[in-house]
């Protein structure tokens, strides 16, 4: 008997107690840079140096925090049910903590690819610097989906959302497209579980919509044991 089918897809709140900074803060700055100056091709092209130790530090800084307790419980989900997670943040916690399926719409911070060859990706958690370069001479750049890019793994996140019998929302506004466009692929009718200690989004606005207005270490667990307990 095949197990029912979750789909989770999370964002910066999700690893926000984990220690990690969310993409931005309200001015449009990350770790005080316009977000311009270090995610984008462009500002890649103007400075890569700096561009390259951006990410460094953001390296750097994954290789110190941990999984918490609402990635640890996602975990969990996959012994009653096939998991699946679509996420928006560049760490590994989803995978540290257990989750075996996890999609990431935008890049992975422990990876990087030629700025040639996008297929040539390699795993990397040292620090990245000008002239390190793929076997054709090429310099190597962050694995990140910058703004202005294409996102290559949307279209396998939107089949992925299709097959939802039960999807929850954790950490991420929804505002942000494409990635926003994701929660409008699940069938309808599928319970969706909307978690966000500021929710954006109304009870009436889906059809079988539970709003749980807590962050992730809060409502992920207990949404978690709800449902190992009582989904049929």
């Amino acid at each position: 008997m095949s197990k029912p089918k979750i789909v989770v897809l999370t964002g910066a709140g999700m690893s926000a107690e984990s220690g990690l900074k969310t993409f931005r803060d309200e001015n449009g700055l990350w770790e005080g840079h316009d977000v311009m100056e270090v995610a984008s091709p462009q500002g890649f092209a103007r400075n890569p140096e700096l561009v390259l130790e951006f990410y460094n530090q953001r390296r750097r800084q994954l290789l110190e925090v941990s999984p918490n307790a609402g990635h640890r419980a996602l975990a969990k989900l996959e012994q009653a049910f096939d998991v699946s997670i679509v996420t928006q943040n560049v760490d590994n916690l989803h995978e540290k903590a257990g989750s075996s399926h996890v999609i990431h719409l935008h890049g992975e911070l422990f990876k990087v690819r030629s700025t040639v060859d996008e297929s040539h990706v390699l795993d990397w958690q040292k620090d990245l610097v000008l002239g390190d370069t793929d076997p054709s001479g090429h310099q190597l750049r962050p694995h990140i989906v910058w703004f202005g890019e294409l996102v290559p793994m949307l279209e396998i996140a939107a089949q992925i959302t299709q097959q939802a019998e039960i999807l929850i929302v954790v950490g991420t506004s929804m505002q942000v497209y494409p990635a926003a466009s994701l929660i409008h692929y699940a069938p309808n009718r599928t319970p969706i579980y909307f978690i966000d200690p500021r929710p954006n989004i109304r009870s009436s606005d889906f059809e079988q919509l539970t709003v749980i207005p807590k962050t992730a270490v809060q409502g992920v667990p207990n949404l978690v044991e709800e449902l190992l307990n009582n989904w049929p």
